[in-house]
């Protein structure tokens, strides 16, 4: 049975070196959480302020990073889980991204709803260029779900 565990921002990006696909550990965060099947850590989400300077308003918390070891229903949880924490402590809103070639089934399953594209293949600009390869030069889509009660 999949279980909720408290953990820190070292353990998480630990985490996600290991297991993501394309992308690197995140600078910081708000908090993580971690998803236990057992004893194993079989997935992260490490949530902090959006990286969009338009969409960090106070009240929008983005999940930076979701990573599992491919357990089923480890994604939906720690989605799900991110949104409880959020509405808890007081945010309206909760957005994050995903390639464009990925479907979306965990955030769906999650009760997010897809914004359509946003960004671009590039997140980063001229003053802060990326390493090639460092992630996979594809479109984005937002997913975003409002926060009831939230504020």
């Amino acid at each position: 049975m999949l279980e909720l565990t408290p953990i820190t921002l070292r353990e998480a990006n630990a985490f996600v070196a290991e297991h993501h696909r394309h992308h690197r550990p995140t600078v910081g965060h708000k908090f993580s959480i971690g998803v236990c099947d057992g004893e194993r850590l079989a997935g992260v989400a490490i949530c902090g302020r959006p990286v969009s300077r338009h969409l960090d308003d106070g009240k929008t918390l983005e999940i930076n990073r979701v990573c599992t070891d491919g357990t089923k229903n480890a994604c939906s949880i720690l989605y799900g889980a991110a949104y409880r924490a959020a509405k808890a402590m007081g945010y309206h809103r909760i957005v994050t991204y995903i390639l464009e070639s990925e479907p979306g089934i965990s955030l769906k399953a999650a009760g997010y709803r897809c914004e359509g594209r946003a960004g671009a293949p590039e997140w980063n600009g001229r003053r802060r260029p990326k390493d090639a390869g460092q992630y996979p030069h594809e479109m984005k889509t937002r997913w975003v779900k409002e926060i009831n009660g939230g504020g």
